[in-house]
């Protein structure tokens, strides 16, 4: 493999003639090498958004007469191919990193120096035309284009996430509509409780995630406030007083986002608040999501000894032993990715909070968490949505049956009968083995056809007037 010299202060080093990161960027790729096993190149969002911070700085300095116009140009060339999907592989280092980002900040500026030094016609490495520090990284510091970069990030896979979660939605509301005029028995504490239709918990399904929405994109806005210009700790030294503005404004036209400058970049450089609020709602998406699955699995279980209200499209064999036996497999792995986000979201706390004085040197395993879930749970809901719920399919009949056969039913009929009537009326039905239809006939205390209009599946559904016995 050819290789070219590159030093830094540690020395020189051997890098790949072909690569466009460089030395330092092959130092991080050394020292933190399959930690994670997830690379920067990994979330090519991450990737985009990384060149435009650097884009927006290079027309900063070039507004400001920081930086000549070729230099300033062959940047953002670099970084508008970067943005277009280009050069995503030269991004090889582990997202989990000490440094604070340093070694991610290195890594985009070595490769849009390489690319800038191509476009200048000169070679890779000759950095005295084009250098990774002084012009690329020109007016910032890995303190503000790191933090301003990973927001805007996660805001573009939020995104991805919303518009995958509203398919979500829609695909239990659809179920919903489908289900509407099957009658099954409402359960609570594991128990038989009183009848509703099976549409009504699937729509139930859909506005439980449904309300996530909202709180996605509102927890989202939160990383619009960002802190380009303000260097190591937030004095802004070695940039000038109006950089902060001007590269807000190009920040705002190169990403067509609604980015501001926060009010005290001291205060900003090492807060992660948004990061906490933003992980507590894919927790909470994480836990809602996890409880509908189990319900799914709960709703399917048997198929002759269990609940058998619905059935689950059967996606592969699921014994090595027990032939026939098929398991509800993207449900489960649905809640292994949510027990997965509840733990990520443990992980965002403790690491925003061990952050110490003027920087959060914890930011990177908080950036690798909060881009790990949101594209885990983007990805399982798809396969949740696509390989699940679309071909879903109820046992009407069954349903029917246990509703009839339910001790529940005498809920119904509570208001009518009483109470001492209805608890007798039901100790009677479990202890017999009896349906409550036929001893409330039996004891005379409703007629067939009292009993048949108070027990209408539709006016046990939702609330009605009722039939008072005299």
């Amino acid at each position: 493999m050819k290789t070219r010299i590159e030093h830094d202060l540690l020395g020189n080093k051997e890098v790949p003639m072909d690569a466009y990161y460089g030395v330092q960027t092959l130092r991080a790729i050394e020292n933190f090498a399959g930690i994670s096993g997830r690379h920067i190149g990994d979330f090519p969002n991450y990737v985009k958004a990384l060149a435009m911070v650097k884009w927006a700085a290079a027309k900063a300095n070039l507004e400001l007469d920081l930086i000549p116009k070729e230099i300033a140009n062959v940047i953002t060339a670099a970084c508008e191919e970067i943005i277009d999907g280009k050069l995503h592989d030269q991004f090889p280092v582990d997202m989990v990193q000490g440094g604070a980002g340093t070694s991610t900040n290195m890594n985009i500026n070595e490769v849009v120096a390489n690319r800038a030094l191509e476009l200048l016609g000169h070679q890779k490495g000759e950095y005295q035309y084009c250098h990774p520090n002084n012009h690329v990284n020109l007016s910032q510091s890995t303190n503000d284009a790191y933090p301003t970069s990973f927001h805007l990030a996660i805001i573009l896979m939020n995104k991805d996430l919303v518009a995958e979660l509203k398919l979500m939605v829609e695909a239990f509301r659809a179920k919903g509509r489908e289900f509407v005029d099957v009658l099954k028995m409402g359960r609570t504490q594991l128990q038989d409780a009183v009848p509703m239709t099976l549409g009504q918990e699937f729509e139930a399904f859909a506005v439980t995630l449904e309300e996530n929405i909202e709180r996605l994109n509102d927890a989202s806005r939160l990383f619009l406030e960002q802190n380009m210009g303000a260097t190591a700790i937030g004095t802004g030294i070695n940039s000038e007083p109006e950089y902060s503005e001007i590269c807000t404004r190009e920040l705002r036209i190169i990403s067509g986002e609604e980015f501001v400058l926060a009010p005290n970049l001291i205060a900003a450089t090492p807060d992660t608040g948004a990061c906490v609020s933003y992980s507590s709602e894919l927790k909470r998406l994480a836990v809602q999501l996890s409880k509908i699955c189990n319900d799914l699995r709960l709703l399917s279980s048997g198929p002759r000894c269990g609940l058998g209200e619905i059935n689950l499209p059967p996606m592969q064999p699921g014994s090595s032993i027990m032939p026939g036996k098929v398991n509800p497999v993207i449900p489960e792995v649905v809640n292994q990715v949510c027990f997965n986000v509840v733990g990520s979201d443990t992980t965002v706390m403790m690491a925003a909070e061990a952050g110490q004085l003027q920087l959060n040197v914890m930011e990177p395993i908080i950036v690798f968490s909060l881009f790990n879930s949101i594209q885990m749970l983007t990805k399982v809901m798809e396969r949740l949505r696509v390989l699940c719920v679309n071909g879903i399919t109820a046992n009407p009949e069954h349903c029917k049956e246990l509703v009839m056969n339910s001790i529940g039913i005498v809920t119904a009929l509570n208001p009518t009968l009483g109470y001492e009537n209805s608890s007798r009326i039901a100790k009677r039905a479990l202890q017999e083995r009896r349906s409550v239809y036929d001893l409330v006939l039996e004891e005379g205390l409703l007629t067939k056809e009292e009993l048949d209009n108070l027990l209408r599946p539709e006016l046990m559904i939702k609330p009605k007037k009722f039939y008072k016995k005299k």
